[in-house]
């Protein structure tokens, strides 16, 4: 009887510890990524010039600093590298480096080595690169990173609103998961078993973990989780497995109140209010608990804003990804009915 089996696009090495940076010789030999150590390197200003002073390991590297965040700047990457003729692209940085360098790795077709200093998001390791252009972020597909590297040395060191981004960010893979999984018992859609399980796992391991930003265990786990989000997007072809109407929701925040907290923290909020729509009680219970704990905003009040206005930026989400069905699209609330419900779930707060 024949044996079937998937072929997965993940990252060939994934190492999340101390020293990472340190030991990027042995991971660029070992994964025969590079084994003479010719690599382009990007870096960001400011801490990359810490970096950069810590890649005497690494001789023949050649060395980019990078003004990261957009697809001018990627582009510009992209120029530089081609007449670099190296084995490979090292990204170290924060989420936006990586981004850049993302894009520029695969416009060139070069392997891309994703080394994070900081934990805002999943695109360490996912298929997406998130870049402005002409004043509005654009998410471009390219290729995962072919090692990912978190160095915990970096990440403990790294702003606090940057890590609540991150655990933010993991933990609405819940409710993407859940609007995922309604989608398909609604409309039919295919859903990728194995990518929700590794997207929704990672989350649950954030989701109850007692320990804090100060503490290097909790910190591996949320570096876990937002690896097991990008390769579950990797596998499911999408963003699906952690982004739904929770991501809709931080996009028209954005839109409509543009600078009020970080995409994560108003991601992280924006699964409390699909949960509490959906109506699942004890996971409500829950995501409230461990946002109150890591100190992330529950309520429009702590946002910023008034209960009708975020209830507006609630109505108006669906529009961010139209055709995209979730709890938002089943309910079909208006602003009206939305803050009599975003009233009471902030009365069951208290």
């Amino acid at each position: 009887m024949p044996t079937f089996a998937r072929t997965v696009l993940a990252p060939i090495t994934v190492e999340v510890s101390s020293g990472a940076v340190a030991r990027l010789p042995e991971l660029l030999a070992d994964s025969r990524i590079s084994s003479g150590g010719r690599v382009a390197i990007a870096l960001g200003p400011g801490l990359g010039e810490t970096i950069a002073d810590q890649l005497d390991h690494l001789p023949d590297a050649v060395v980019h600093t990078v003004k990261a965040g957009t697809l001018d700047s990627a582009k510009d990457l992209t120029r530089r590298l081609r007449d670099d003729h190296v084995d490979a692209l090292v990204g170290i940085g924060g989420g936006k480096l990586l981004d850049t360098a993302k894009w520029a790795a695969s416009d060139l077709g070069l392997p891309m080595v994703s080394v994070a200093t900081s934990l805002a998001h999943d695109g360490l390791a996912s298929p997406t690169a998130s870049l402005e252009r002409d004043g509005a972020s654009v998410s471009y597909g390219v290729h995962p990173p072919l090692a990912v590297l978190a160095d915990l040395d970096f990440i403990r060191k790294a702003p606090a609103i940057q890590l609540q981004s991150g655990i933010g960010d993991a933990l609405t893979n819940l409710s993407a998961v859940a609007d995922w999984q309604l989608s398909h018992q609604v409309n039919g859609e295919p859903v990728d078993g194995l990518a929700a399980a590794i997207a929704r796992t990672g989350a649950e391991a954030v989701l109850r973990h007692p320990g804090t930003i100060e503490d290097d265990a909790f910190l591996a786990t949320l570096a876990d989780a937002l690896i097991q989000g990008g390769l579950a997007s990797s596998m499911a072809g999408s963003s699906r497995p952690c982004s739904g109407g929770c991501h809709e929701i931080a996009h028209a925040l954005e839109a409509l109140h543009p600078g009020l907290a970080s995409h994560g923290a108003e991601g992280a909020l924006g699964a409390l209010i699909c949960t509490w729509l959906r109506g699942d009680e004890a996971l409500f219970a829950e995501l409230s608990a461990a946002l109150k704990r890591h100190g992330l905003p529950r309520t429009a009040s702590e946002l910023g804003l008034t209960t009708a206005e975020l209830a507006t930026a609630v109505a108006y989400a669906p529009r961010t990804r139209p055709g995209r069905y979730t709890i938002l699209e089943h309910r079909e609330l208006d602003s009206v009915a939305l803050e009599r419900h975003l009233t009471e779930m902030m009365h069951e707060l208290d």
